[in-house]
């Protein structure tokens, strides 16, 4: 199973969109599962439901850290424009609430969770951007050697 169906699944199998994105590179990476899982627990829904940064985009982050420790700040800062600028392209943007409201979801920023239902899985663009955020990190990995194809 490639990485963004990986993403994909965990997904739709009750994890956030930052958790998803994190666990779908885990095997590749040393890191602890529950607490990585932890460290991303508060991001989902665009860091706790505020609808800012897509929470796949700040999975991808997290992971660019783990992957590549060792860099410099501005050197680490840049992977992650580069990582926003390629999603952004595909998706139209970084932010939650817009790729939200893209799809004619209304963002809500109460802290309450919404229950996940087939009707919840069905109507919103999360799952692809999981899917699109975990193959674009895929790829930046790739290039640069971290990952084989």
């Amino acid at each position: 199973m490639m990485r963004g169906e990986r993403a994909e699944n965990n997904f739709r199998n009750g994890y956030n969109c930052t958790q998803a994105i994190v666990l779908a590179f885990l095997d590749d990476m040393k890191a602890d599962r529950e607490t990585l899982l932890a460290a991303a627990h508060p991001f989902g829904g665009g860091m706790g439901r505020l609808r800012l940064t897509c929470g796949a985009v700040t999975g991808a982050a997290m992971c660019l850290g783990l992957f590549f420790p060792e860099l410099k700040k501005s050197e680490l800062y840049a992977l992650v424009q580069e990582f926003s600028k390629r999603f952004e392209e595909k998706n139209g943007s970084i932010v939650c609430g817009q790729l939200l409201s893209g799809a004619g979801i209304k963002t809500d920023t109460s802290p309450a969770a919404e229950t996940r239902t087939a009707e919840y899985y069905k109507k919103r663009p999360c799952p692809l951007l999981i899917r699109d955020a975990a193959e674009l990190l895929e790829e930046m990995l790739t290039e640069r050697g971290v990952l084989k194809d």
